[in-house]
């Protein structure tokens, strides 16, 4: 009666257990069905093998195999993978989240409110670690054919980046441009929880500080603006820097009322002041016609606020000059 019940009982396991079911739990099966795969795979290897030695001590001819391979396939562990990958995904944004909603309550960046109304001056990128680098592309006319080149890594004191290559302005000879010389530094869109795009805040402050080290060209610095404006979306200030050269570090200031609006390297005829409350990204280009090598050296790029500087905007539109020019004001809206 034992037997019997023993039987019964591996046949009802056997049935329903070892096979791989939709209802269960996925981690489960996975898990279980590996177990019990490689399990009765051993058992059936050894029991292949002394059937094969029972029959060449016997000298059987024909092949009469007895015992039945269980085709138990284990599935692909791409799946569990695939899973963690995602589960770990979402716990990233997730944690980003809870991090934006507590940095809310208690203050920009997690700092006291009181602190942030009295700061004078703001580091927003500095390099001291190859993690800095990261947060920036570099790029050339290499992306239309031309030949220069460019690249960015940190110093030998690993207390500053620096960016260097060769300048070249000839065309490529695509039938297409007539026209090449140019190298890009342009730093990463802030990404906030699930991927949303962000924005830094300079409404306080009113010059772009940098700490610089250079060999005597001429770089545009570039500010991209990304507002609610539909006149305004995505619009582009520039103004100069330039490099004095030598082994001297040298602090540039550039108050936001000297940038004017530009749109692919071409200065605009209608101009309106930089809105600093909402900008995505921060840029350096190259492009002075001067073929050969450069390079320039970044400590840090922040902004401050300079009490002497009372200047709201550089530059005027006079549409006595020109009839059909529209004054541009601050709202982005044309009158």
């Amino acid at each position: 009666m034992a037997s019997f019940y023993k039987l019964l009982t591996g046949t009802y396991i056997h049935r329903n257990f070892l096979k791989p079911r939709a209802a269960l739990h996925p981690f489960m099966c996975i898990h279980f069905v590996d177990y019990c795969s490689s399990h009765l795979q051993k058992q059936v290897a050894s029991a292949h093998r002394v059937s094969q030695q029972r029959k060449s001590g016997e000298g059987i001819q024909e092949d009469h195999p007895k015992d039945i391979a269980l085709d138990i396939t284990s599935p692909d562990k791409k799946p569990d993978s695939f899973d963690k990958a995602i589960r770990e995904e979402a716990m990233e944004h997730l944690r980003r989240l809870k991090n934006e909603i507590m940095a809310h309550w208690v203050g920009p960046e997690g700092r006291p409110i009181h602190e942030v109304i009295m700061e004078q001056a703001k580091v927003v990128w500095q390099f001291r670690e190859k993690e800095d680098l990261e947060k920036w592309i570099v790029t050339s006319d290499k992306t239309i054919g031309g030949k220069s080149e460019i690249f960015l890594k940190m110093a030998k004191n690993n207390q500053s980046a620096l960016l260097y290559g060769t300048l070249s302005s000839e065309a490529p000879q695509d039938g297409k441009s007539n026209q090449s010389g140019y190298c890009a530094m342009i730093s990463r869109i802030p990404r906030g929880s699930f991927e949303r795009k962000l924005s830094h805040d300079w409404s306080r402050f009113n010059t772009l500080y940098l700490r610089v080290r250079g060999d005597g060209r001429p770089w545009m610095v570039n500010i991209k603006q990304d507002t609610e404006f539909v006149q305004r979306k995505n619009h582009m200030y520039s103004y100069f820097m330039f490099t004095r050269g030598g082994p001297y570090w040298q602090e540039i200031k550039i108050p936001f009322s000297k940038f004017f609006f530009s749109k692919q390297g071409r200065i605009q005829d209608v101009q309106g002041p930089l809105v600093p409350d909402k900008i995505s990204s921060i840029g350096f280009t190259l492009a002075d016609k001067v073929d050969g090598p450069f390079f320039l050296e970044i400590d840090f790029i922040g902004v401050f606020t300079d009490p002497a500087h009372t200047e709201e905007f550089a530059y005027e539109n006079s549409p006595a000059i020109s009839p059909g020019l529209f004054k541009y004001n601050t709202w982005g809206t044309f009158e």
